[in-house]
């Protein structure tokens, strides 16, 4: 098989985003544009890809690792200047380079094969990747001549009033001849208004040299979609997010209103999963089948097993055993684990802390750094206080303990198991089995007090 190499243009800075952060960057549904570039490229099976980097080449460097090589443009003098750069590691390679720009989150690996398999069987020096825009303004037209063969490129600002008709674009990918690219990319100059070398250029001197060029146009004009301001890297998350979702609900997940439902690029989803409209669920998420997401939830980097329930909630870095659920309206914090069977109500928050199954935690609590056993019952308004003033410390509470409501456990404490937590209780010694701890003022009643009180 052809070796086949790709060159990523990544070196820009993007003004016109207006951002301190680099243009590549930017993310589209969880991830960076330029990886979802090199994403597609490693699922294409590339042999070697090198990264030209220029502003931000630090940052750039650190997103991607060693999953790409890297050359450097120190100075921004245009596409094909950008491309000379990976010389010293292209340069005498054998096979085809597809070059693709860094700020081009929509492309895919279909397309990428799609490509280099057309390149080949015409046995062209360099293939162009176009599609059909249904506005063309601004972009560069592809000319052919009466039997289809690719003539020029021409650019919006050049082209007559007959070729502005034409809707067929010049995406700005290509795929070349390794060796002839190299060749070529020596015979061209910057003798034009910015001074810069043209990647364009090399095209014409193959064509003039008598090369074959071809262009291979793809169906989804979409895809094309490069991104170079706000409003484009909007209309590129909408686009990435109706593809992950609907790939989604063809493996078999509901959603019962995908236009307001934000699934990032590598969330995991099983099947007979129903997400209701306006949640949110982001980065390294893996939700199990038959789980129901209710509406208005946000889920981040957390891991749901199967047939888990979360009603309004958020959860950041969590983890939810199979049968158990969330919410309305709780907060499950980092290293929240929330085991088989349990039951977190209402306006609860946990954090740092181990749920064990079947243990139940109905509304307007707060566990933080704690490990709680089984069949535990946590009464309304308890507070495991964690935090002296200085550090925090750790509570356990044992299988089948209860804790009445309003009470607090102040840590470092050990409730042991089968005991019990007199309701308004502040707990601040460990207890024994089968301990009733009571830590509350006795009730005094004075007869007819409240005639006295300004009511």
């Amino acid at each position: 098989m052809t070796q086949r190499n790709a060159i990523i243009l990544a070196a820009g800075k993007g003004t016109r985003m207006k951002s301190k952060l680099y243009k590549v960057l930017h993310q589209v549904c969880g991830k960076t544009m330029v990886e979802h570039v090199l994403g597609q490229l490693e699922e294409a099976k590339i042999d070697n890809i090198v990264t030209v980097v220029g502003y931000g080449a630090e940052t750039v460097e650190q997103t991607l690792g060693n999953r790409t090589k890297y050359a450097l443009q120190k100075q921004q003098l245009g596409t094909g200047h950008a491309v000379m750069q990976t010389e010293l590691l292209l340069g005498d390679q054998e096979g085809e380079t597809l070059i693709v720009s860094g700020d081009t989150p929509l492309f895919t690996a279909a397309t990428f094969n799609k490509m280099f398999e057309y390149h080949e069987q015409r046995h062209a020096a360099v293939t162009i990747l176009t599609s059909v825009a249904p506005d063309p303004t601004g972009y560069g037209r592809i000319v052919r001549n009466d039997v289809g063969i690719v003539e020029r490129i021409v650019e919006q600002k050049d082209a007559t009033h007959e070729e502005q008709e034409i809707h067929e674009i010049n995406t700005g990918v290509y795929c070349f001849d390794n060796q002839k690219l190299f060749q070529a990319l020596k015979l061209i100059n910057n003798d034009n208004a910015q001074g810069e070398y043209y990647l364009t250029d090399v095209i014409g001197i193959l064509k003039n040299h008598g090369e074959i060029v071809t262009a291979y146009r793809m169906a989804d004009f979409d895809e094309s979609m490069g991104v170079n301001d706000r409003v484009a890297l909007a209309r590129a998350n909408k686009i990435m997010r109706k593809r992950i979702n609907t790939r989604l609900m063809k493996d078999g997940v509901t959603m019962v209103d995908p236009e307001t439902t934000y699934i990032d690029a590598d969330v995991k989803v099983g099947r007979d999963t129903v997400i209701e409209g306006n949640v949110v669920i982001k980065g390294n998420t893996t939700i199990g089948s038959d789980c129901f997401i209710g509406a208005h939830s946000v889920i981040k980097d957390s891991v749901l097993h199967d047939d888990v329930k979360v009603y309004a909630s958020t959860l950041e870095e969590a983890e939810m055993h199979t049968g158990s659920d969330v919410g309305p309206n709780s907060h499950l914090r980092p290293q929240a684990e929330i085991g088989k069977g349990v039951h977190i109500g209402n306006f609860c928050e946990i954090k740092k802390a181990y749920i064990g199954e079947n243990t139940k935690i109905g509304h307007l609590s707060y566990v933080g750094d704690a490990t709680l056993g089984k069949n535990i019952n946590i009464g309304c308004g308890v507070v495991f206080v964690n935090y002296d003033g200085s550090k925090k410390h750790h509570t356990n509470v044992g299988d089948h303990a209860f804790i009445g409501s309003n009470s607090n456990i102040v840590a470092p404490v050990n409730i042991a198991e089968d005991s019990f937590v007199a309701a308004g209780s502040t707990i601040t010694n460990s207890t024994e089995r089968f301990d009733m701890a009571i830590a509350r003022a006795r009730q005094v009643n004075k007869p007819d007090y409240a005639k006295k009180l300004p009511w």
